[in-house]
């Protein structure tokens, strides 16, 4: 970039990842500011490890409207080190030309800022600003294309943060600090200590770093942007991934208990069904699951195969499931050039390859109040959707104890572990209500892409590996009533919390295969080591072929 003698005022930052559509309209409406000399302002765009035309697009329309662009390399992965990045060379530009109260403004590349964006930043800060935030719309056009009731959720939680932002500065006009509009002085950054370059929401942490240091924040309405409403974004967290989880709210959500039997054995056509229901010490629940809920659809001709997986079960639960009419093997009988069967996942995964059908439906057998709707439920949505792959169950889960039911209270895996490790890890994933229930149904061409943990992470870790497969559209849940079943002592639940926490660091960005501990320590029990199986088995279709069973003799 050649220097000019024009002083610089503000310094621009754009990170972008694969940003070529949108890149130019981007620079268009910086191009086109009202009362701010093109020689007074940089842009700065950071590429996030870009494999598309982004940069040389870029450089095109600056050169074509006359803006000054540099472009540079972030120098590690994600937007907040891009940003970082961006920031960091704004700020040293600044002080270089003697402005400590040089602006560095970010925005975003699929953002269009208003005329007079700069100009109205550069007027708060000549009237004492040190960090402003600008309103951020949507594009108009993008969000006609979303379902009302993300909009309104988006408006509701929208009203929430101003309140909480008005309670701090009572003179805010909305409560926007985020990269699509947020700016600081360069004086400000530094005081600071800079940007987080956190892999995402790194405008959230900044503008805590700004609080921390007594740097107030200017929310203003006359400083405005328009982003994109587009539901497939660049960072694993941001605008983008909540409209894409508010449109899965909305759509992928369903109703159970509202598919009779005799409405999906008209649509069924020559789709095939196999449920595959693993056992264990299920010899007071197995017969009336399987009563009620397996094999009335099965005698109607709407499911081909019912295979149950039983672990050897000294209560006589193999024997209470072959009365109902089921075929029940042993799971060590199973693919058994893979050894014993070390857990409910390593059934699951024999059980598949035992099946023949186009979807495999899973079933619990320890459910005290069975319901035809816990099967029906969960294949319904996937027989009237195609594009549907995996549909999980929900249900309210209350705890019983000692005589008194408190409703809510069940579930205290998923809520002490799966769910805050899946808006911790796997965001999209966090709309699950109960992420590790064990009615499941999925197309099998899915299932045989799919790692199974032997254990009790086989749950969580089948939704985070269809998400990677076939994306959040394709996964659903629908509502199947109550469930109540047996309470584990906190022991117990420790053990199962434990294989769910692997299964997640298993399929973590930043380590995945990373190897985990084969057992968890036990203090109450002079240090004991207590096994907890978190072996995985591989993908089916990696074994190659797998002989099974046709559906019309697996029936019996």
């Amino acid at each position: 970039m050649s220097i000019d003698p024009k002083p610089l005022r503000a310094v621009v930052v754009i990170p972008a990842r694969n940003e070529a559509a949108r890149i130019g309209r981007c620079l268009k409406a910086l191009a086109a500011q009202r009362d701010v000399d093109r020689r007074e302002f940089i842009v700065i765009l950071v590429l996030d490890r870009c494999v598309d035309a982004t940069a040389a697009t870029a450089q095109k329309v600056a050169d074509a409207v006359g803006l000054r662009l540099g472009v540079v390399e972030s120098p590690g992965p994600g937007v907040g080190h891009a940003r970082r990045r961006g920031m960091d060379l704004a700020r040293r530009m600044l002080e270089a030309g003697h402005a400590p109260d040089g602006l560095i403004a970010c925005t975003d590349a699929d953002t269009e800022v208003d005329r007079h964006w700069l100009a109205e930043q550069l007027r708060l800060v000549g009237e004492g600003a040190r960090a402003i935030g600008g309103r951020i719309d949507l594009d108009v056009l993008e969000a006609q294309a979303l379902g009302g009731a993300t909009l309104r959720r988006r408006e509701a939680r929208a009203e929430s943060r101003f309140a909480r932002v008005r309670a701090e500065e009572p003179d805010a006009e909305h409560h926007f600090f985020s990269g699509a509009s947020m700016a600081v002085t360069a004086s400000a950054y530094r005081d600071a200590g800079g940007l987080d370059p956190a892999s995402a929401l790194e405008d959230e942490g900044f503008a805590r770093r700004l609080r921390a240091a007594g740097i107030r924040i200017v929310y203003s309405d006359s400083v405005r942007v328009t982003t994109s409403a587009r539901t497939e974004g660049r960072a694993d967290r941001g605008l983008a991934r909540d409209l894409e989880l508010g449109e899965w709210l909305d759509q992928r959500r369903y109703d159970g208990r509202g598919y009779p039997l005799s409405d999906l054995l008209a649509i069924k056509g020559d789709t095939t069904i196999s449920v595959v229901v693993p056992t264990r010490d299920c010899a007071a629940t197995v017969r009336e699951v399987l009563s009620s809920v397996v094999m009335v659809p099965a005698a109607a001709g709407l499911i081909d195969e019912v295979l149950v997986v039983d672990a050897g079960s000294p209560d006589g639960t193999a024997a209470y499931a072959r009365s109902t009419g089921a075929r029940v093997v042993h799971q060590d009988d199973l693919l058994p050039e893979h050894g014993p069967a070390l857990g409910k996942g390593d059934a699951m995964w024999r059980g598949v390859a035992e099946t023949t059908g186009d979807i495999v439906a899973f079933v619990d057998a320890d459910t005290h109040d069975p319901d035809p709707a816990h099967l029906l439920g969960v294949l319904g949505p996937m027989l009237g959707d195609p594009s549907i792959a995996l549909v999980k169950g929900a249900f309210t889960r209350p705890f019983r104890g000692g005589g008194e039911v408190l409703e809510g209270e069940g579930g205290r895996v998923t809520e002490l572990m799966a769910r805050p490790l899946l808006n911790l890890y796997v965001p999209e994933l966090a709309g699950f209500e109960q992420p590790l229930a064990g009615e499941t149904a999925a197309r099998r061409d899915l299932l045989e892409q799919l790692s199974f943990p032997v254990g009790y992470g086989v749950e969580i870790a089948m939704l985070i590996d269809a998400l990677e497969a076939v994306g959040l559209g394709a996964l659903a849940e629908a509502q199947l009533g109550t469930r109540q079943n047996d309470h584990q002592s906190l022991r117990e639940l420790s053990a199962m919390a434990f294989a769910v926490l692997c299964a997640v660091q298993r399929r973590r960005a930043d380590s995945p295969g990373a190897p985990v501990p084969q057992g968890l320590l036990q203090p109450w029990d002079d240090g004991s080591i207590r096994e907890v199986p978190v072996l995985e088995r591989p993908p089916l279709r990696s074994l190659g072929q797998v002989v099974r069973k046709t559906g019309a003799a697996a029936l019996m």
